[in-house]
């Protein structure tokens, strides 16, 4: 077992994956740690009672809330990460969300980069994850190119409800999916198991079937399962990361580059960091600043339905519209309110695992004449919000949600938009102070080393060869999905290591 590279990269996702697939050209010998399996191809990918009641592919580990009480988190381990259960929802930014904004209960603060920096990283994104969008509809859209393959359809029953939408005045637009080869014999079949579910036929736009599987067939990328990076080791004057400790089959090996990439998700990335502290870091690896695992963020995120009792709905595949005229003022407000999209349908289980105590039969009945929903609303960053790690080594999240005041207003306008569809009954859940999806936030990136962990090519200001590529270099969690975002930064990355790091590989 080879125990020297030229990069480590701790993560398989949106991040490590990404940059995994952008750093092979460069002849470097790359190992990639994941600390958990390739999800299998089987019927239980499908299976909503295995997915959503048996948690089959969900980690068993627990975490603590901010009260101390123990919580299952929505996270998988597995090569793809979380990619693998993501809607694969791949919006870019808007433009007004590099620049600081008042909201309604806040700042949400600048990047160190524009969008300008970033669009041509999110061309070569969208073309790498296979997104399919169609522009002009948007009224927050910024300055583009063609999106690299054509809008999903419509299911009847989203298509009609974009009609009355536009009666409503509202501005209906396509989501930005990342979908492989839809209507092809080996592709996408547009089915009702895509949010949250891993895609059997690997037709997901995904870290693994877009990034990783196809780096594998190089010699110069070694890919480590049930690996599980402990530490990272600094030299005696911690200014660079020697080796990583990863556990193996319990069994605890160390490994070498003079390049190491972190991209183990916004929480364990921050926790990595933290178990990392030495006599040169004491406070954990690369915190001078004090802001390791601070600034937690994840969107405000309620799921709604709208029932109708005599209108069943027969959509399969129904999440390819999104409505953003709220995205940057409110109907009766100065302030952003956020982003609607369409969901993918809920299953009966699905529904069952928030009140078990009613019957699954009930639940189907009710679902089959549901339309579902999401709404998002940025939360914004606070020192409290943040990451720990408690003396047994258990992660702990100090979480509260900001901008609440925003999020209410955009629940109650969608549910006046769910009644002028003529939808009799609306339902409404969220995840609040328990929320892990779409986390970001605890390893800001920055020009000013006191203020920033990371600087603006993801490059610890303390440790000059160690890189954190996920959301956690995220400054502000803006209103839509991240994981568009942090691939564009992550080939933005890759670019800069080739230029300055690799140049003899």
């Amino acid at each position: 077992m080879n125990r020297n590279y030229d990069v480590i990269i701790v993560g398989s996702g949106a991040g490590g994956g990404t940059l995994a697939h952008a750093l092979t050209s460069s002849g470097a010998r790359i190992l990639i740690l994941e600390r958990g399996d390739f999800i299998p191809r089987e019927p239980e990918n499908w299976d909503p009672e295995a997915v959503w009641k048996r948690l089959r592919y969900r980690t068993n580990e627990r975490w603590l809330d901010w009260q101390g009480r123990e919580f299952l988190p929505y996270t998988h381990y597995c090569v793809g990460g979380n990619t693998k259960f993501w809607g694969s929802v791949l919006y870019r930014f808007r433009k007004e969300d590099f620049s600081a904004r008042e909201h309604l209960d806040g700042v949400s603060p600048a990047w160190p980069i524009d969008y300008e920096t970033l669009e041509p990283y999110y061309d070569r994104a969208e073309r790498l994850y296979e997104v399919h969008g169609d522009s002009g509809d948007d009224p927050t859209e910024p300055p583009r190119s063609s999106f690299p393959f054509p809008s999903i359809p419509h299911s009847d029953e989203i298509a009609n409800a974009i009609v009355q939408l536009r009666e409503q005045g509202l501005h209906p637009s396509a989501l930005p999916l990342g979908l492989r080869r839809p209507g092809e014999q080996d592709g996408c079949i547009l089915c009702d198991t895509c949010n949250s579910f891993p895609c059997q036929r690997h037709a997901k736009s995904e870290a693994e079937s877009c990034c990783v599987g196809p780096v594998l067939k190089e010699d110069n990328v070694t890919l480590w399962t049930n690996a599980f990076a402990e530490r990272l080791i600094t030299g005696p004057d911690g200014r660079k990361c020697e080796a990583v400790e990863v556990r193996v089959n319990d069994e605890v090996i160390r490994v070498t580059a003079p390049l190491v990439i972190v991209s183990c998700g916004a929480v364990n990335s921050a926790a990595l960091l933290l178990r990392s502290a030495n006599d040169q870091h004491p406070n954990g690896l690369a915190n001078s600043s004090g802001l390791v695992g601070t600034r937690y963020m994840a969107h405000l995120a309620t799921m709604m339905q709208g029932f109708h009792p005599f209108r069943k709905n027969h959509s399969v595949f129904q999440k390819t519209v999104a409505i953003n005229d709220y995205y940057l003022r409110g109907p009766d407000t100065e302030y952003p309110l956020g982003q609607i999209q369409s969901q993918g349908r809920t299953h009966g289980v699905m529904a069952q695992t928030v009140v078990p105590w009613i019957p699954l039969w009930a639940y189907k009945a009710w679902v089959a004449r549901g339309v579902d929903w999401l709404v998002l609303t940025e939360d914004l960053p606070r020192s409290d919000n943040r990451v720990t790690v408690e003396d047994n080594g258990q992660l702990r999240l100090h979480y509260r949600p900001n901008n609440l005041g925003a999020h209410a207003r955009l629940v109650t306008e969608m549910r006046r938009i769910l009644r002028r569809l003529g939808f009799w009954k609306v339902m409404a859940h969220s995840h609040k102070h328990r929320n892990t999806t779409h986390q970001c936030g605890t390893l800001c990136f920055g020009t000013d080393p006191m203020e920033s962990v990371l600087d603006p090519y993801c490059r610890s200001h303390d440790v000059e060869n160690l890189f954190v590529v996920d959301a956690s270099f995220f400054p502000s969690a803006a209103a839509v999905n991240p994981g568009l975002t942090i691939a564009a930064q992550a080939l933005r990355v890759a670019d800069h290591i080739i230029e300055n790091d690799l140049k003899e590989c």
